[in-house]
């Protein structure tokens, strides 16, 4: 008995000093982010989105013989769908907060989830789909904000913590290090500057924030690239510059409005970069200038390469979209463009370009929408006769998508009368009951 008790005692001894961990290291406390997260965490909120669908029906449940025979009942068949994600309070006494716009995307209730447990219902003032960013406001008193950095300071190597809700395990927090900055060309969103980092990230962190140190918002976490659909180490987020500067117009306008340059790009390769004389391949070469556009007017040619846009460097072309995107439409800017071997400046003006989103409803109750989301087409992009004329497909989703429209084709005629602008395709879909039909061109051919 004695020796039993006395081994025990020996283990409790001996397991409770492995458990303590020092203080201290050669006279240094160890580091701890806790005190940062105490700040943080409570301007970081759960999302959780519900809304309903309508099921397609059979064309057999809409025959009057076969209801009559079979003695089915006609009635709208609806389906729920929830969805979670995270997101941060950027303006306290106001309400407002950030979150990706995927997010919330087609939700018919959007609750809020805070920190100290309180639940409400938000209200969505705006959303851009090609930044993937959506602001919202609570009516609660009592919240916290985040401050702010500067997403221009950050630097490859930097440690960087994200909070959010993975799988709805709220508060949830990660860390790791920037891994890249400026990723562009992923196919993910219609503008790309990404930071990269590996910080878990997996579904239902979507919108929440990607913190630094000192627990500064550095960027709003939206996507990760994974093989399996969890987190395998590359995670990517939208810097916050660019999302707040998104926010503030869907905030004041409930649109957001881009420079615009006027030319089409294309990436170089080694050899390309060699071919033009340069000494690696960087840049955005010129495929085609727009005719009367911004960039025409201030002399860029084709075969020109951009190399930096008002003082930013522009390493691969995927990068100048979402710059040129971030510029206020009217400003003059600088250009360094490669020509002849040598670099030489150019001043632009830029145009600019009202991000459109077309909510077409269909005059017959129940078709639901036509699920297009379409801006101007420039001349080069139509590459029709009839100036003015066409959409681009920024997204097709619903009847359109599973008609086979794309994403880059240019919507040319509804219903056999050309379309210059949104209000053309809308009065189209209006006048049908059913069936639209729409001339599209998809590169070099035109589909109908």
């Amino acid at each position: 008995m004695h020796r039993i008790v006395f081994a025990v005692a020996l283990l409790l001894i001996s397991t409770g000093s492995f458990a303590a961990l020092p203080v201290a290291v050669d006279g240094q406390p160890l580091p701890s982010i806790a005190p940062m997260l105490e700040r943080a965490t409570p301007a970081v909120v759960n999302i959780a989105t519900r809304k309903h669908q309508r099921l397609q029906r059979h064309p057999l449940l809409d025959d009057p013989f076969f209801r009559f025979f079979f003695d089915r009942p006609r009635q709208q068949q609806e389906r729920e769908f929830q969805s979670l994600g995270s997101g941060v309070i950027v303006d306290a006494r106001n309400g407002y907060l950030l979150t990706n716009q995927h997010v919330i995307d087609g939700a018919d209730e959007i609750r809020i989830t805070l920190s100290d447990g309180r639940k409400l219902t938000a209200t969505l003032l705006g959303q851009d789909p090609e930044m993937d960013i959506a602001v919202l406001q609570i009516p609660a008193g009592g919240l916290t904000a985040v401050p702010l950095a500067d997403s221009q300071a950050l630097r490859v190597g930097d440690f960087v913590v994200a909070i959010g809700s993975p799988f709805g395990l709220s508060q949830t927090v990660t860390s790791g290090i920037v891994s890249a900055l400026g990723r562009s060309g992923l196919g993910i969103e219609g503008f790309e500057n990404f930071i990269q980092t590996d910080a878990s990230i997996n579904p239902g962190n979507s919108g929440g924030p990607l913190f630094n140190l000192r627990g500064e918002v550095v960027g709003i976490n939206s996507q990760i690239y994974s093989r399996s659909g969890g987190y395998q180490g590359v995670s990517f987020a939208i810097p916050i510059d660019v999302a707040m500067d998104v926010g503030r117009q869907l905030q004041a306008n409930g649109h957001v409005t881009r420079g615009r340059l006027g030319v089409g790009i294309q990436e170089l390769d080694q050899a390309l970069a060699k071919s033009f004389g340069l000494d690696r391949p960087r840049g955005a070469l010129v495929a085609n200038v727009e005719s009367g556009g911004p960039a025409a007017a201030a002399g860029v040619q084709e075969g020109d390469v951009i190399l930096s846009f008002d003082g930013r460097q522009i390493d691969a072309a995927g990068a100048l979209p979402a710059t040129v995107a971030d510029a206020e439409p009217g400003r003059e800017v600088e250009l360094e463009v490669w020509r002849d071997g040598a670099s030489r400046k150019l001043r632009v003006k830029l145009g600019g370009v009202e991000a459109e989103q077309v909510v077409a409803e269909n005059g017959a109750p129940g078709q639901g929408r036509l699920g297009l989301r379409v801006r101007p087409a420039s001349s080069n992009e139509s590459g029709d006769s009839e100036p003015g004329r066409g959409l681009v497909v920024e997204e097709a989703t619903g009847p359109a998508a599973a008609a086979g429209i794309q994403r880059g084709d240019v919507v040319l005629s509804a219903n056999g009368r050309p379309v210059h602008d949104v209000e053309d395709l809308r009065a189209a879909v209006k006048e049908s009951k059913d069936v639209v039909a729409l001339l599209v061109q998809r590169g070099s051919s035109r589909i109908v």
